[in-house]
C-alpha cells in the first residue's frame, strides 16, 4: 500500500480515508502551543490538546487555533495526559492517534513519516527514534547516556530491542489505541506503554525523528536527574508487577534460607556453648521475617495479576 497525500489535512490509503488524530500533553506551553497545532493541522484530521493543569493560556491559544482542548484541573502528569488522549482517540473511533511533546522539540512536519507505517499495515506502534539518525539528536551527552540507560532497562523487562523507548513522538493505530490502557500518571507511562503492548503482541516499529533542545524555554517540568529516577521507579515497579515471582519471590526464597541458616548456627551455638548469641539470632529472625513478607507479596502480586489476565482487564 502507498501512503497518499489528497489534500492539506487529509491521508488516504488506496482510497480509504483514515480518521488521524495528533494529541499533545502541554503544561504551561503558552509560547510553543499555536505553532504547533497549526503545523499539524496540514497532516490530520483532529488535532487535541490536552492542557494538563496549566497556569497559562495553553487551552486558551489552542482553541483559537482550532485545536480540541481536554482540560485537566491541576497539573497529573505526562502520563495522566497520554491516558486522556488514548481516551479521547477511542471515543472518536479513531485509525491513527500521533503524539508529540508541546514544548517544540518535535517537528510536526514529521507525522507522514510517522504514521505510514501505521496506515501502510506495517506496524501498530510507531516510535520516533533520536538515535536512527545523530543528526536528528540535540541532547546534550548525559541525557542521551540516560535515555539509553532507561531504553535499555525497558527493553530488558519488555524482552524486546529499542534504540529510543523515552522520545514521546509517537503513533498508534486503532488496534494499539484500543488495546492500551495505562496506570502511571508520570513519566513512566513511556515506559509502561512499551512493556503493555509487547505483552498484547502489538507490532513496533522505530523511524527515525528530529529533537531539538536548543533554543528551547524548556524541555521538561522536572529535573533531568529527577526525570530520571522517576522513570527508572516506575521501570522497576513495573518489572515487580509483571514478574512478582521472579523479582520478589526469588530474593524472599534466599532470605528464608538464608535465616534458617542462621537459625540453625543459632542453635548449634546454643547447644555448644549453652548461650544465645544475639546478633546471630536477630539476624535469623530478620532474615526470615523478610523472606516470608517477599513471598506472601510476590504470591499475593502474581495472584492479582493472574485473575486480572483472566478477568481481561
Amino acid at each position: 500500500m502507498t501512503l497518499i497525500k489528497q489534500s492539506s489535512n487529509e491521508f488516504v490509503c488506496e482510497k480509504q480515508k483514515h480518521l488521524v488524530v495528533a494529541g499533545i500533553p502541554a503544561y504551561n506551553e503558552e509560547h510553543t502551543i499555536a505553532k504547533l497545532v497549526l503545523c499539524a493541522q496540514k497532516y490530520v484530521d483532529v488535532v487535541l490538546v490536552c492542557d494538563d493543569g496549566s497556569t497559562d493560556c495553553t487551552a486558551e491559544i489552542a482553541e483559537r487555533m482550532g485545536a480540541d482542548v481536554i482540560r485537566h484541573k491541576k497539573n497529573m502528569g505526562y502520563g495522566a495526559a497520554t491516558k486522556s488522549l488514548l481516551s479521547f482517540a477511542r471515543e472518536i473511533n479513531a485509525d491513527v492517534l500521533v503524539t508529540f511533546d508541546g514544548d517544540g522539540q518535535h517537528n510536526p512536519d514529521e507525522i507522514p513519516n510517522l504514521i505510514e507505517p501505521l496506515l501502510n499495515d506495517k506496524a501498530d506502534v510507531v516510535l520516533g527514534s533520536r538515535f536512527i539518525d545523530p543528526k536528528n539528536n540535540g541532547a546534550s551527552r548525559y541525557r542521551c547516556w540516560g535515555i539509553k540507560m532507561l531504553t535499555r532497562l525497558t527493553g530488558v523487562a519488555s524482552d524486546q530491542e529499542l534504540g529510543d523507548g523515552q522520545c514521546g513522538f509517537r503513533a498508534f493505530n486503532s488496534k494499539a489505541i484500543s488495546e492500551l490502557t495505562l496506570c502511571e500518571n508520570g513519566m513512566g507511562a513511556s515506559a509502561e506503554l512499551l512493556m503493555k503492548a509487547k505483552k498484547k503482541g502489538l507490532e513496533i516499529v522505530e523511524v527515525s525523528a528530529e529533537c531539538k533542545y536548543d533554543g528551547l524555554e524548556r524541555t521538561s517540568t522536572q529535573n533531568p536527574i529527577t526525570q530520571g529516577i522517576s522513570v527508572l521507579m516506575s521501570i522497576v515497579r513495573l518489572i515487580v508487577e509483571e514478574k512478582p515471582l521472579t523479582m520478589l519471590g526469588f530474593p524472599g526464597l534466599i532470605s528464608l534460607l538464608m535465616g534458617t541458616g542462621f537459625g540453625i548456627w543459632m542453635l548449634q551455638l546454643f547447644i555448644e556453648e549453652q548461650r544465645i548469641v544475639t546478633n546471630v539470632a536477630l539476624a535469623a529472625i530478620g532474615f526470615v521475617m523478610i523472606g516470608m513478607f517477599m513471598l506472601f507479596t510476590a504470591i499475593t502480586l502474581y495472584a492479582i495479576v493472574r485473575h486480572s489476565e483472566k478477568n481481561g482487564y
